[in-house]
């Protein structure tokens, strides 16, 4: 969406990432201006998917460009409420299937419904009006919710590594000899 929206060109945020331009257009946009159809709801899963939306988003995007007589790549007007309509709609999208994925795992015994408890890391946990809501949602539902700072956030790589010093120091999984190993591509 920030591809599409052009946002490398605009002033405010030429030089941040889009998820990172998304989020700062939208702390000034108003959501409720696009209504978007938050993505799968027909199907009552755990399963995320994007597409639908982006598709969506695209084909309001199209329509605002003819009405403002802009060719695709210039800045819309609307660019802040855009962006404020797609974060609040992942947001929903993403709340939405993470309660499910709770209500199953309590249901099925996966989860103690005691010390239950939702992590989020990677990129969308460093989007603050995201992480906002899974917050809530973990509070609503006497889940801990555990999230690491915004800067630790942004390369999963990092979150890897994290992992891995953890399961060290703690020895758990951790692999002495790779002799036996066997790659394989794909």
């Amino acid at each position: 969406v920030a591809r599409r929206l052009s946002l490398r060109k605009h002033p405010e945020c030429h030089s941040m990432a889009g998820g990172k331009a998304i989020e700062y257009l939208a702390q000034t946009g108003n959501w409720q201006q696009y209504v978007f159809r938050p993505p799968m709801q027909q199907y009552r899963n755990c399963d995320f998917s994007f597409s639908g939306l982006q598709n969506l988003v695209n084909k309001a995007i199209i329509q605002k460009e003819k009405e403002e007589g802009i060719q695709e790549g210039e800045i819309l007007s609307c660019v802040k409420d855009i962006a404020a309509a797609v974060q609040h709609t992942v947001a929903v999208h993403i709340i939405q299937r993470t309660y499910r994925a709770m209500l199953f795992c309590i249901k099925n015994n996966i989860l103690s419904s005691k010390n239950a408890t939702l992590v989020v890391s990677g990129g969308v946990a460093s989007n603050q009006y995201i992480r906002k809501g899974l917050q809530t949602l973990a509070d609503a539902n006497d889940f801990a919710f555990l999230c690491p700072p915004p800067r630790l956030c942004t390369d999963n790589g990092v979150m890897i590594a994290w992992n891995g010093i953890e399961r060290l120091r703690a020895g758990l999984g951790v692999l002495h000899s790779t002799d036996s190993i066997r790659y394989e591509p794909k």
